[in-house]
């Protein structure tokens, strides 16, 4: 590889701007494990709980070693994760990183985003060779960092807005689910979607389908312990392999662009939903250019796109690889080739579009 000629031209004020925010994103980059080893070891959580706090005390309420505490509450300063008073030597989080570290209930926590970015970089060499192939990495093959983060970045954002917001925004949903309807979660994951939907609507049936296994083993036991007397059912199955029906609401939380073969599953959707049915879609937020998405938010959506989301895709039949940031007209495209005739943007949130789906 040789240099151009027009090196020269470069501005080195540009040049120097450009290699400090490498640093930065370097220093990001370490950040994700570090917030993931503050999560873990309780960090966080005792200084919400204990306050302004020296390294030494960090330490020792966590039993932890020192030197490890302090090196990284000076890490979480330099980027103001945490803030430090040079006068009394000690570390206090700030109210507002309390909420987003620690608050599990809240739709600002951030803990699950690092957890998955974390277990997401960590098979990014199986991901390099994969590249050079176009062979894919199933959902399956990465660790649990991925699959539980994965639930921890995206509960609290159901928590805070299925019930209250993105059901009552589609047509005539609600009073089906409060007489008693029929409905399929297709991707449920650990099922915190379908757990939600069936404490909230107790006399609607559920079955929730994912095609990892290990997940719906973990949403039987999570369904046992939280909902013991909702009607729900939880089967490890391809999304267009899904049985039953008819169903009045079907929902696709976060994964129709994971799919191999998201075509193939929304006609079978449409093979097993009610006449009057609704599917309901929701899907990372985007907009229909590139340009639309160069942005904080549509970095790292295209960040995971590449190291997980289309990887997953690819290993699987069809491989048709949506991408996470497909766009409205790109998932209208999918659904409507299939019979559908009714496509609308129903609610959204910073991080996700909900799309309301009718034959």
């Amino acid at each position: 590889m040789t240099v151009k000629e027009d090196t020269a031209q470069v501005d080195p004020d540009k040049l120097m701007a450009f290699v400090f925010r490498a640093v930065e994103e370097a220093g990001a980059a370490l950040n994700c494990a570090l917030v993931v080893m503050g999560d873990r070891l309780g960090y966080y959580r005792c200084l919400a709980e204990h306050g302004a706090s020296t390294a030494a005390e960090l330490a020792q309420r966590t039993d932890t070693e020192e030197h490890y505490a302090r090196e990284w509450l000076n890490a979480q300063a330099a980027g103001s994760f945490v803030a430090y008073d040079p006068e009394t030597g000690r570390y206090h989080l700030p109210p507002e990183q309390a909420v987003a570290l620690t608050d599990e209930t809240s739709p600002a926590f951030v803990g699950g985003l690092f957890q998955i970015a974390h277990g997401t970089v960590n098979d990014a060499d199986r991901i390099i060779d994969a590249a050079r192939t176009g062979a894919g990495v199933a959902w399956g093959d990465h660790g649990p960092d991925v699959h539980v983060g994965c639930e921890r970045f995206f509960r609290p954002t159901y928590n805070a807005h299925l019930i209250g917001d993105w059901l009552p925004a589609l047509t005539g949903v609600v009073p089906k689910l409060e007489s008693g309807a029929a409905v399929a979660d297709i991707g449920c994951g650990h099922g915190s979607s379908t757990i939600l939907m069936a404490q909230a609507f107790p006399r609607s049936t559920f079955v929730g389908v994912d095609y990892h296994r290990e997940s719906i083993d973990t949403a039987r036991r999570r369904a046992a312990e939280a909902a013991p007397a909702a009607r729900i059912t939880f089967e490890a199955t391809d999304g267009g392999a899904v049985t039953g029906g008819p169903f009045d609401l079907v929902t696709m939380f976060d994964c129709l662009h994971d799919m191999g073969d998201p075509v193939g599953a929304a006609r079978r959707v449409r093979e097993i939903i009610a006449d009057d049915g609704t599917w309901m879609i929701v899907e990372p937020a985007a907009g229909d250019r590139v340009e639309d998405n160069l942005h904080q938010i549509g970095r790292a959506y295209y960040g995971f796109s590449t190291l997980l989301c289309t990887p997953s895709s690819l290993a699987q039949p069809v491989g048709l690889a949506l991408g996470t940031q497909a766009g409205p007209a790109r998932i209208e495209d999918v659904v409507t080739q299939t019979g559908f005739t009714r496509f609308r943007l129903a609610a959204n949130t910073p991080f996700n579009n909900v799309f309301e789906v009718r034959p």
